[in-house]
């Protein structure tokens, strides 16, 4: 099942920078963040019960 979210334009804008520079998706990089321990996740149950 996909999800999406809405970004603002500039952090969109700053986020198709950095993918191009990169050269790396857009996924790719969060993931790599998230890995890093630089990001955060929610379960994905609590997620769908709106508890976040």
């Amino acid at each position: 099942m996909a999800s999406s979210i809405r970004l603002s334009p500039e952090v969109e804008q700053r986020l198709d920078f950095l993918a191009a520079k990169t050269g790396r998706s857009k996924a790719r990089r969060l993931l790599e963040r998230i890995r890093r321990g630089e990001g955060t996740t929610v379960k994905a149950e609590d997620f769908w019960r709106g508890d976040v």
